[in-house]
């Protein structure tokens, strides 16, 4: 039956069954700045350090939040033992390295997305933090966000019916080539392990690791991909087909398609954004707007609340966006590249 409300799903709210850590910070920039700003502005989590390697970026980063410490060095970070979590925000070539420290260190560990380059650096990370008994989780901030969890909550509940796919693009018109870190494969560069995973990652939080993957697209001269289109086969009758770019800016919508309803999600999908469910009859539409009034990149927010939250549970890893689920992320990403690169 089309349903006449939404579903109310445990948020992860600041304050609700939620410790205050003190977080350090490893390679501040564009996103740490955004991620350390939403985090002390709508919750009760706090940065009590930063490291670089240039002693004059970490200092003024710290002038700049109120940061009590500023380090010239990722170990002198991660050895202070007033830091309960490590928050990584170096480009993705760094990301083994850099959380293996963290981890070797015994903190707690919050890695920007993706969390690694590739499967086999991703296993080395979890299976380190296994052994550590930390917990370790991708900064992959969409699985936190409120309409995710409503989203959640309407799968479970059945309402679309049986899911028989995904569509979603992400695009973005990145600039400065070929300088800018998107356009380099020595820093991990491309449109999938940084603008393809937000689509992949819906696809897998709906439907599960595909059982095959297709992927046609093109390369820039520097080596790294610049736009594809993703087919996923789930078997039997359900295909999902997912397109990234990092050549023009795209709407960035979403669709999640079953035999009974639909969810249509507005661009951003993976930002704080609106979404409705639509019968397959044309005639049900109930539309889902956020309450919470957390917007755009403050959304950021969530998942260092969602991260706490965690951590007093005495988890070690996310139970919406689990370790197994992260590298089976990066296998499909993995796999994506690998045939791009094949056919040049």
């Amino acid at each position: 039956m089309f349903p006449t409300t939404f579903p109310e799903p445990r948020l992860f709210s600041p304050g609700v069954d939620t410790p205050g850590l003190r977080w350090g910070l490893l390679a501040p920039g564009w996103i740490a700045d955004l991620f350390v700003s939403a985090a002390h502005a709508h919750t009760d989590q706090r940065f009590v350090a930063v490291a670089s390697r240039s002693a004059e970026r970490a200092s003024a980063f710290a002038s700049k939040h109120g940061i009590t410490r500023s380090y010239d060095s990722y170990e002198q970070l991660v050895d202070d033992p007033d830091v309960d979590v490590v928050y990584i925000a170096a480009p993705q070539s760094e990301h083994l390295a850099l959380g293996q420290l963290a981890i070797a260190a015994g903190k707690h560990t919050l890695i920007e997305k993706p969390i690694a380059t590739t499967p086999d650096e991703a296993r080395i990370l979890v299976a380190a933090a296994r052994s550590a008994g930390v917990l370790l989780m991708e900064a992959l901030w969409s699985r936190y966000l409120p309409q995710a969890a409503v989203v959640r909550a309407l799968l479970d509940d059945g309402v679309l019916g049986e899911i028989r796919g995904v569509a979603a693009d992400h695009g973005q018109a990145i600039p400065d080539y070929p300088r800018h870190r998107l356009h380099r494969r020595d820093l991990g560069g491309g449109a999938l392990l940084d603008l393809g995973i937000y689509p992949v990652q819906l696809d897998s939080m709906v439907l599960g690791a595909p059982t095959s993957v297709t992927a046609i697209g093109g390369l820039l001269d520097t080596g790294v991909d610049a736009y594809s289109t993703l087919v996923l086969g789930h078997g039997g009758m359900v295909q999902s087909t997912l397109t990234t770019t990092l050549l023009v800016r795209t709407p960035s919508t979403a669709v999640i398609a079953g035999t009974e309803a639909r969810i249509e999600m507005d661009g951003s999908f993976y930002m704080p954004t609106s979404f409705r469910v639509v019968g397959n009859d044309e005639h049900g539409s109930l539309v889902w707007n956020d309450p919470t009034g957390v917007t755009s990149m403050a959304g950021l927010s969530w998942e260092a609340s969602a991260l706490a939250r965690f951590v007093g549970e005495g988890r070690t890893e996310s139970p919406v966006h689990t370790l197994d689920e992260t590298i089976s992320i990066l296998e499909t990403l993995d796999e994506a590249r690998r045939q791009l690169d094949a056919a040049g």
